[in-house]
Formats: C-alpha cells, sequence, structure tokens
C-alpha cells in the first residue's frame, strides 16, 4: 500500500519499528521474571511498550511479586541482557529500502523516539542506516514522550518550513500511533515480533512489514 502522495517527510519510531529491540526487551523480562518462578504478563508488557517508563513499570511490578525486594541489581543484569540480545537484532524488513527509495526522491526521513539518543544514535551506526536520517528527535528532547504529540511536533518544527504536504509516520505500538495522531500525523503501524494488530487499530494503516509500503513517486 501507499499512503498519502507524495509525501513531505517520513518519520520513523526507532525501537521495535527499525530494529525489533522491543522482542529483545520482552526476552530479556521474560527470563528475569522466570527466574523467580514468575510468568512475565501480557497485560504488563502492553502497558509499558513504546513508553519511556516502561522498564520502570516492570521492576516496580517485579519488586510487589517479590513482596517489595530491592530489584535495583537484577533490572540491571536485565538491562545488560537487554543489551546483548538487541545488538544481535538487524534491520526490520524494508526499512533499508524505504529509507534508500525515500533519499532518492528527495523526501527527508527522521527518527521520532522516546529512548535516548545515546541509544538510539549507536544502533543507526551499527545497523548502517544513520546517513539515511536527515536528523533524530529522541525522548533527551522534550519532557513529555510518547503517547503525548511532543516528540512529533519537535520534529514537524526541524523539517525545513512548516508541512505543506503529508507527512507520514511508522510507528509499531498503540503509544506510538496515540503520539503521532494527537500531533495530527497521517501514521502507518508495523506491529513488531511481540506486537499484535489489534493494538494498533487507530492507526491510519496497518502493515505487516515494511516491505508493504510504497513510497510513491512525486509529481512531476
Amino acid at each position: 500500500m501507499s499512503g498519502p502522495r507524495p509525501p513531505q517527510a517520513l518519520f520513523f519510531d526507532f525501537d521495535g519499528l527499525i530494529c525489533d529491540t522491543e522482542s529483545a526487551a520482552h526476552r530479556s523480562w521474560q527470563e528475569l521474571y522466570a527466574e523467580h518462578g514468575l510468568s512475565f504478563p501480557d497485560t504488563l508488557w502492553s502497558a509499558m511498550v513504546g513508553r519511556a517508563d516502561g522498564e520502570a513499570l516492570a521492576a516496580n511490578r517485579l519488586a510487589q511479586l517479590l513482596d517489595g525486594a530491592d530489584t535495583t541489581a537484577l533490572v540491571a543484569r536485565r538491562r545488560r541482557r537487554k543489551r546483548e540480545l538487541c545488538d544481535a537484532e538487524p534491520l526490520r524488513p524494508g526499512v533499508r529500502a524505504l529509507l534508500e527509495s525515500a533519499r532518492a526522491d528527495g523526501v527527508p526521513a527522521a527518527v521520532v523516539s522516546s529512548s535516548p539518543y545515546a541509544w538510539v544514535a549507536p544502533h543507526l551506526d551499527r545497523l548502517e542506516v544513520r546517513h539515511l536520517f536527515a536528523f533524530l528527535v529522541t525522548g533527551d528532547l522534550t519532557e513529555r514522550h510518547k503517547p503525548h504529540p511532543d516528540l512529533y511536533e519537535s520534529a514537524l518544527r526541524g523539517l525545513e518550513g512548516p508541512p505543506s504536504g503529508a507527512v507520514v509516520a511508522f510507528e509499531d505500538s498503540a503509544t506510538g500511533v496515540r503520539a503521532a495522531r494527537a500531533a495530527g500525523v497521517y501514521c502507518v503501524a508495523v506491529p513488531n515480533g511481540v506486537g499484535s494488530a489489534a493494538d494498533l487499530a487507530h492507526a491510519d494503516a496497518v502493515l505487516p512489514s515494511l516491505t508493504h509500503y510504497e513510497l510513491g513517486t512525486r509529481a512531476a
């Protein structure tokens, strides 16, 4: 499918959309909970995904289940395990081709992520796609994160002049979809390995992967 033509800009979430770090994060929490004979709840994951405070939500829940135990060391170890798993994750299907097509067509692309720059930028370097983005908007830049629209509003201001045409955002979580829509940005949702299309019903479109998105061509 294709979205509004021709798009003036493309905005990409990072975690779970460009690279499936969400599956890695989910696995790291599953492993930690299992060490204590616990199941990691799907409802908790749904509440966490796409949020900058997701780790705190899961850590607080674990502490409650362990009768108020201090989980600081456990969470730090979980974070190291997440990084180990994330470092093995490749680009998700269709990402590079879409970015290269956008560059060839003169359509700027930007990352819009609640995660900090120190997390996003090194992964983009590792995946060899950072040069394909005009700029990055990360959680360091705004006080409020998704589902609030602040990051997307900052990205819109980062464009050269006010948008005169369509801007398309790609998201993998309900939290991200709400943020994009709240900023008035057309949103295409792409579920990740642990995401559900049912959670993304408020997106303008839902695709199984970015290989199904056609950028289209600019009018002559």
